[in-house]
């Protein structure tokens, strides 16, 4: 997934989200910190939020059954993926991957590991730390064969 794909599944989602929280567009387009005719266009399909607002939006209804049900249950990860394309930083413990993943290749303790929702990959070494995370398979390979090394 994509940058514009996932704003362009959020944005398909926002009157849903909006009328899922009982808010008016008013206080759903000062949440957002839009103006009120940028959100009406955008529930009705003529523009669409970016990439800021669809950040601001998962994060404060990250209890959303109807995002979870487009995106998987905790699609943070997804979202720090895409934040953070490019930039390699020191991730902290997971919790194995026990749900939302499905192991691709072990070697040497080391897992790349699949998202069954969003389908981006990633490394867990054996601590289940997460050493990189990406959309790209060739990537999270190459990364791998040189940290199996050594």
């Amino acid at each position: 997934m994509t940058r514009e794909e996932l704003i362009k599944e959020v944005n398909s989602r926002l009157k849903l989200v909006r009328t899922e929280y009982g808010l008016t567009q008013d206080k759903m387009a000062a949440i957002l910190g839009i103006s009120k005719k940028t959100l009406v266009e955008s529930e009705k399909g003529r523009r669409s939020i970016g990439w800021t607002e669809t950040v601001a939006l998962t994060a404060i209804f990250s209890n959303s059954e109807i995002l979870k049900d487009a995106l998987g249950d905790d699609y943070r990860e997804m979202l720090s993926v895409l934040a953070l394309e490019d930039v390699h930083i020191t991730y902290p413990s997971t919790l194995g991957g026990k749900v939302w993943w499905r192991e691709i290749r072990n070697d040497n303790g080391y897992r790349i590991q699949q998202n069954v929702i969003s389908n981006h990959y990633r490394i867990l070494d054996p601590g289940d730390h997460r050493l990189i995370s990406s959309f790209h398979l060739e990537e999270v390979e190459e990364y791998l064969k040189i940290i199996v090394k050594k």
